[in-house]
């Protein structure tokens, strides 16, 4: 049974969003506005049905408010963004706190996940799933939470919520140590990022769909979710090789991924709507920065060319009068 007949919802298009623009950071607490976010989801609303989302800031009750008040029809996987609870050795960048950040970081984790119960609560009817967090268990991440408090999230936010609950997460970790908490799950969701393993555009799709598999074979009875695949379009060398991005391997990439899991009705959270400056390094051409289908400024890249030529070169006004 395919997962959106197991969790009673419709298959649709899927893409997660950020919006943050030249200047704002959610390491600086500096959001998008109310009228930025509605000329953000006006555009996607023409393309997508699902959006991802990562955390319970003022960005996700901009998000919330804009579908309510635009009355966009869109459903939400409302994310937690937890932060590190234990040291990552295996982090590259490292990942070493203090006794005193760590437990400063638990308590923060607990005001998130009461935070993504209220949310839940309060939109019913635009949040159709919550994630308790992103890529906090794979062994390089620099905001490690152990298993077992994950599933003590899980639990908790069952008690109160009635929306189906995952955790968004690199496709390997799910085979060995996630084995406890996906039991927990409603649903399993899983990233996966074949330029960050080396592989060329050619072998690409197939990467992905191997991924996608280990995961699904081993959990036969959970329905599996992508919430995370893409293709970035700009790179400065570190940890991608600068000959294997460009916007053709985006669309390329996009174009394939897309008509696979449309073929085997996966649903898919493209990663990601609009650049983000505020990620990475300060250096222009990092990678982190420049996964968005559209840049910052709100233009389509060669992906998406086709199907917003209106907003080429992006104006307001055109997505407003597309909107009707």
């Amino acid at each position: 049974m395919k997962f959106s007949d197991r969790l009673g919802i419709e298959f649709g298009n899927a893409i997660c969003y950020s919006g943050y623009r030249e200047g704002q950071s959610p390491v600086d607490s500096i959001y998008p506005s109310y009228e930025q976010v509605a000329e953000d989801l006006k555009i996607l609303h023409q393309q997508w049905q699902y959006l991802r989302i990562y955390d319970c800031s003022r960005h996700a009750d901009l998000v919330l408010e804009v579908i309510r008040n635009e009355k966009l029809d869109f459903k939400v996987m409302l994310g937690a963004d937890v932060a590190a609870e234990v040291n990552s050795p295996g982090c590259p960048w490292g990942a070493d706190y203090s006794d005193g950040v760590l437990k400063s970081n638990s308590l923060a984790n607990d005001t998130q996940i009461n935070r993504l119960i209220d949310l839940a609560n309060e939109y019913p009817d635009i949040i159709f799933s919550v994630s308790i967090g992103n890529e906090a268990s794979v062994e390089w991440s620099d905001h490690q939470v152990p298993v077992d408090r994950l599933i003590s999230f899980v639990r908790r936010i069952k008690q109160t919520v009635n929306q189906p609950v995952t955790f968004c997460e690199n496709y390997v970790p799910w085979t060995d140590k996630l084995e406890p908490l996906a039991a927990e799950l409603d649903f399993i969701s899983l990233h996966t990022y074949p330029v960050w393993e080396y592989q060329t555009i050619d072998g690409a799709l197939q990467y992905t769909k191997q991924n996608y598999k280990s995961v699904a074979l081993h959990y036969p009875d959970k329905p599996v979710v992508i919430t995370e695949a893409g293709w970035t379009s700009r790179s400065n060398g570190r940890g991608i090789e600068c000959w294997n991005v460009s916007q053709e391997f985006q669309a390329q990439y996009y174009g394939e991924l897309m008509d696979w899991s449309n073929k085997k009705q996966i649903l898919t959270f493209v990663f990601e709507a609009f650049d983000e400056p505020w990620k990475g390094s300060s250096d222009p051409d990092e990678p982190e920065k420049h996964w968005g289908i559209f840049t910052v400024d709100r233009n389509p890249k060669l992906v998406m060319q086709e199907l917003y030529s209106h907003l080429w070169p992006h104006d307001i006004n055109s997505a407003q009068v597309a909107e009707g």
